[in-house]
């Protein structure tokens, strides 16, 4: 019965307790029990009336209730409100302070400095070991430099003009123009090509004659260079030459005739001495030569071709 009657002590103490609290939360020191909270959230009649029903039963079995109110609560809250009235006016002058602070200016955008364009022509291509052109279509100066040495200009181009300079071996060179530059690659220049073309059909047949091959046009032959004014050539053998010429896409063209013999006795003088340089179809055969020399980058070239005969003539 005793235990019963402290586990009641307990539960009875804890619920005032929360409810003292709670009050003095709401309300500050003043315990006035005026409502404190709307009538659709109070407890009902009928469940108050069931707390006033134990707490007399309780009361009736010699239990007392004695609620101490902590007399610095009120001292407390009186220097909490304080301490709050002073946060607010310190916020509002913050808030003031923000509203008067003028806005940052943005920093104005500053236009990009437009580099001017390249004069030169991105078409353009420049060759190793030879002479090459260049045209400014600007209307400022361009100079060439090599990489290797920036002081000292290549050549320097006026505006709207053209120059040929020469090159050696370099990899690339540099533009300048104004405040711009641009690195334009240069090509390592081919070696000369030679092609020889048959364009007669008199070695076509059984009868091949010296007298018919030394009157028309037999061989063709093309040199293939970009700087063709730069090439040494040279040919060999019992032949006639007539040109250069130059085609369609600059290239030399020669034409090549037979001339072994102009009477039957050079023939068989001829076959006297080289009578044994036949084929296997028993005709006769003799050698020419075309030789390209670059005078820039010596490369040499040489290609040849041969006549056929059987006779001098008919």
């Amino acid at each position: 019965m005793v235990n019963k009657n402290r586990d009641a002590k307990f539960v009875i103490y804890q619920v005032l307790y929360i409810f003292v609290i709670t009050v003095l939360a709401l309300k500050g020191a003043d315990l006035s029990l005026n409502r404190v909270i709307s009538t659709k959230e109070a407890v009902s009649k009928s469940v108050r009336d069931s707390l006033v029903t134990l707490i007399d039963s309780l009361t009736a079995q010699g239990l007392k209730f004695n609620i101490q109110i902590d007399p610095n609560v009120v001292v407390e809250n009186e220097e909490l409100k304080h301490k709050l009235a002073s946060l607010n006016k310190s916020m509002q002058k913050i808030v003031e302070q923000v509203k008067e602070t003028p806005k940052e200016e943005k920093p104005k955008e500053t236009k990009e400095q437009t580099v001017p364009q390249s004069p030169i022509s991105l078409a353009q291509t420049f060759i190793q070991n030879t002479w090459n052109k260049a045209k400014n279509t600007g209307d400022i100066p361009t100079s060439i430099y090599d990489p290797k040495n920036l002081s000292t200009p290549i050549v320097t181009i006026p505006p709207g003009q053209e120059k040929t300079f020469d090159l050696t071996n370099q990899t690339e060179v540099i533009a300048k123009f104004g405040t711009g530059e641009q690195r334009i690659k240069v090509l390592p220049k081919k070696p000369p090509e030679i092609r020889i073309n048959r364009v007669t059909t008199k070695m076509d047949g059984s009868d091949i004659y010296v007298q018919d091959l030394q009157r028309t046009t037999d061989f063709s032959v093309t040199i293939v260079d970009d700087r063709p004014d730069q090439i040494k050539i040279t040919h060999s053998g019992p032949i006639s030459v007539s040109g250069p010429y130059k085609d369609s896409k600059g290239n030399l063209v020669f034409n090549v005739s037979l001339k072994l013999a102009s009477t039957q006795s050079q023939f068989d003088d001829w076959v006297d001495r080289y009578g044994n340089l036949r084929d296997q179809n028993g005709r006769y055969k003799t050698n020419f030569f075309f030789t390209a020399v670059d005078q820039r980058t010596k490369v040499r070239v040489q290609v040849g071709d041969s006549f056929y005969f059987t006779d001098f003539s008919k």
